[in-house]
């Protein structure tokens, strides 16, 4: 009677077993055009070979990371980034192997942390068994517009009263925007370069004499 295999030969047969066939890149991202393989496929691939060589995967989250941006458009996107592991278990033996990895996506309603997660699990999946290509709760089926951080609260108001001390001239700026939170200048600077450089050359135009005064 053969000894029951353990975890990595559990792996390497489903790993041989899936390199004759491969997952091919059968969807097609809308926005950008490209071909990619979802998670729907990975699993419809791996659920009968794993069944078949009693390889047991059960995932642990470890970290989630949302972040709350606005597109171009004005609509919320949610950003999430997810850490996970992995534990590729032989069900005859009872050895494991831990595989860890990150998930990213974006969504502008609920699915952004599902959609994270499937992309931690493709992609460990991927690596793990060398899954080889064939010659919407996937994060490679949409791509969201570019967005950009929500902006802190009284943003609006601090950089209005900015603009109004550059009437007064580049020392008045200068000592107003080194009394401003640093955050509030981060995400001036980050999001919005050109405004800033546009109330700078407002304020450099102000004669010295309007300063003095």
């Amino acid at each position: 009677m053969s000894a029951p295999a353990n975890v990595y030969a559990c792996i390497a047969a489903v790993s041989a077993e899936i390199a004759k066939t491969g997952i091919a890149k059968d969807r097609k991202n809308a926005q950008q055009g490209y071909s990619f393989r979802g998670i729907d496929e990975v699993f419809n691939a791996l659920a009968p070979l794993l069944a078949k060589h009693q390889l047991v995967i059960l995932p642990r989250i470890l970290s989630r990371e949302c972040v709350e941006r606005t597109s171009k458009s004005g609509s919320a996107q949610f950003f999430v980034i997810v850490e996970a592991e992995f534990d590729y278990v032989s069900a005859a033996d009872g050895s494991k192997h831990t595989v860890r990895t990150f998930g990213e996506a974006q969504d502008s309603a609920d699915k952004a942390t599902n959609k994270a997660m499937s992309a931690a699990y493709k992609y460990a999946a991927f690596q793990t068994f060398c899954i080889p290509t064939e010659g919407d709760n996937d994060a490679d089926a949409t791509t969201p517009e570019p967005s950009v951080p929500k902006p802190p609260d009284g943003y609006e108001d601090w950089l209005a009263d900015l603009e109004a001390v550059a009437d007064e001239g580049t020392p008045a700026l200068e000592k107003a925007w080194k009394a401003s939170q640093p955050y509030m200048r981060k995400h001036l600077t980050d999001t919005n370069k050109k405004k800033w450089e546009t109330i700078k050359t407002k304020a450099a135009k102000v004669a010295p004499s309007s300063e003095a005064a």
